[in-house]
């Protein structure tokens, strides 16, 4: 990559590259495959975090016992993401890579606050949040590639919904998909991680809405505020799957049914897709 520079592109799953190419969004002289690097296809586990190769394919975190214990807001999303044959084929980083505000795995690790981990000369690591800059722009420079990514531990006894909303029931790109963790005594919220994707240039956290709720008695009243607030938190566009005041609404809609979800059922809640 230092070598080609700007003139040559990563290639592993192909799911994002091979459709670029048809439609010569991008035009590279050199594809570079990486996807016979089996050190980078991995899902371990330590104390506290889980790590997950690069090249780990999306159906890999679907099925993983790891995942489902530990990160099940992934798993749930991993599951929904296209079809068998993308998920056995796309990966973890290029997902991420591809910087997609629509992007499936980004939301739920948003809400799991997970670390990316650059390569490219000197390792880095960057939060999640800030590895999005734009509408498929990342951190991510020329020569520096996704090495893993690291994910702390789900706490068991917190309650998770996901919901992601497409135009079909598979193979679908997000219109909106939100992703909740919250750690509750009874009705009362200690914390709360909201992870949003299609509704502004990026993947997002719901920062304010999460101020809302934690160190609150979560009430039907505290709900419905939080419902209404969003609408300041997304800055979604119209494009040919949804207009912006659809998204704006749906962001609504969908935190509305996963904060009911958490807060009137015991247990995690279960996930769906919209």
């Amino acid at each position: 990559m230092k070598r080609w520079k700007k003139k040559a592109t990563l290639i592993a799953g192909g799911t994002n590259v091979i459709p670029d190419l048809r439609a010569r969004a991008i035009r590279p002289e050199v594809l570079i495959d990486i996807s016979h690097l089996k050190g980078l296809s991995y899902i371990k586990e330590d104390k506290k975090k889980i790590h997950i190769g690069a090249l780990t394919t999306v159906s890999e975190l679907a099925s993983s016992r790891i995942i489902q214990k530990w990160a099940p807001l992934l798993s749930h999303a991993a599951n929904q993401l296209g079809n068998p044959l993308v998920r056995n084929r796309a990966t973890i980083a290029g997902n991420l890579a591809d910087g997609s505000p629509a992007a499936d795995t980004a939301v739920p690790l948003l809400a799991l606050e997970a670390i990316v981990v650059i390569q490219g000369g000197k390792e880095r690591q960057v939060p999640i949040h800030q590895f999005f800059v734009g509408p498929n722009q990342t951190v991510l420079k020329r020569n520096e590639m996704i090495k893993e990514v690291i994910v702390p531990k789900f706490n068991p006894n917190a309650k998770i919904a996901y919901f992601k909303l497409g135009l079909r029931n598979s193979m679908a790109v997000s219109v909106v998909s939100i992703a909740v963790l919250m750690e509750m005594e009874k009705t009362f919220c200690k914390k709360a991680k909201i992870g949003y994707g299609a509704v502004a240039p990026r993947p997002i956290r719901a920062y304010q809405i999460e101020k809302m709720l934690e160190n609150n008695e979560v009430t039907g009243k505290l709900l419905e505020t939080c419902c209404k607030a969003i609408s300041k938190e997304v800055h979604p566009i119209s494009d040919i799957r949804a207009s912006k005041e659809y998204r704006i609404e749906m962001a609504s809609v969908l935190l509305k049914r996963g904060l009911r979800e958490l807060i009137l059922k015991p247990g995690d809640a279960e996930t769906s897709s919209a």
